[in-house]
């Protein structure tokens, strides 16, 4: 499919010479006259790139960059600058401010070309989707490598091994990176006064977990990580990720898709103990945890916890929990084999979940 772009540049000749050079080279071409109508331009077309002269009257080239990094469905395309000044000072601020490349002018056309090309790839590179394991987590490394701000990523990382039931981190010890599960399950919990767990979320392979305190100031956890089985994890340094979420805006934006699945699920976890009934609550975990057995492609629609644990992930007792299970297993919902739950009727849950 035909890559589009935009084009913002005050100057007639220069627009229009630019236009044809793209336009031959088979790229779609929007063009706009100055800031204001770059940006209308390119909230309307999102294009696959945005080039921008600098010195433009009214918004320049830098007021453009800013508003547009503020909008969500705008903020992750490539921008390259064009400048008639070859100053570091105007290079530096532009770069500062998230611009992916600049071209001096007067420029060659296969300087263009070669700097169009090179940022629309390296956006296709973002847009892939990885393996949630360690080859996949080293390939995106490893892509996120070919850019520039992002070259001195670090080649090593630490993965290291757990057996079933062990911490791997402490409510109120300091962090200093972000964990990936490569295979098993990890519970975080945070102990209430009377010495309960409420669980705060469930992590299987692929997941990612423990990068809240490192957003904090003090990068304190403020849970506990347990194992739940065998466990790999892979430890991601603090530099690292605070690059990763930084110097790129490409990468950024893949990088915090990558990390929001798990925050989407804890967020909705938490308003289902706040609005939601003991029956919705448990319906909803079953639901849930039945869906990444299958994901993890183990016995379908079966569920391996204990009472505790279920208790402490839905937000109450253990014996409110072992009567709700007794009536959803006298409702034909589902079975029960000691620690095992079979759902019979996901329907049926989603019903319960849903009044």
């Amino acid at each position: 499919m035909m890559k589009k772009i935009v084009l913002i540049e005050d100057n007639a000749d220069v627009r229009e010479t630019t236009a044809d050079i793209l336009e031959l080279a088979n790229y779609e071409v929007v063009t706009a006259e100055s800031g204001k109508q770059g940006i209308e331009k390119a909230s309307e077309h999102q294009p696959d790139l945005i080039i921008c002269d600098i010195m433009m009257p009214g918004l320049d080239g830098y007021g453009v960059l800013h508003i547009l990094s503020k909008k969500p469905e705008t903020a992750s395309i490539p921008f390259i600058f064009l400048t008639a000044k070859a100053e570091k000072e105007d290079v530096r601020r532009g770069m500062n401010l998230g611009a992916d490349d600049y071209l001096t002018k007067p420029f060659e056309e296969m300087e263009l070309l070669n700097a169009v090309e090179s940022r629309l790839h390296k956006k296709e590179i973002i847009k892939k989707e990885y393996a949630r394991n360690i080859k996949g987590l080293d390939e995106f490394y490893n892509e996120a490598s070919a850019f520039k701000e992002l070259d001195d990523l670090s080649k090593k990382r630490k993965i290291k091994s757990y057996k079933k039931k062990k911490n791997i981190f402490q409510e109120g010890s300091k962090t200093d990176a972000l964990y990936f599960i490569n295979k098993g399950r990890v519970k975080t919990f945070k102990s209430t006064e009377d010495g309960k767990e409420f669980i705060t979320g469930i992590f299987q392979a692929g997941d990612f977990f423990g990068y809240m305190p490192l957003l904090g100031e003090k990068e304190i956890h403020a849970e506990t990580a347990v194992t739940m089985e065998e466990v790999e994890v892979c430890l991601i340094p603090q530099q690292d990720f605070f690059k990763l979420l930084y110097n790129n805006r490409s990468v950024a934006s893949k990088f915090i898709k990558m990390l929001s699945n798990n925050l989407m699920e804890r967020e909705e976890q938490l308003l289902q103990v706040s609005y939601h009934s003991v029956r919705q609550r448990v319906a909803e975990v079953l639901l849930r945890l039945s869906d990444q057995s299958e994901r993890q492609e183990e016995s379908q629609h079966t569920i391996t916890l204990t009472r505790e644990e279920l208790a402490g992930l839905i937000g109450t007792v253990k014996e409110t929990v072992i009567r709700t299970l007794a009536d959803f297993k006298d409702e034909g919902l589902i079975s029960i084999d000691r620690k095992k739950i079979v759902i019979l009727d996901k329907q049926g849950l989603i019903k319960v979940y849903a009044k």
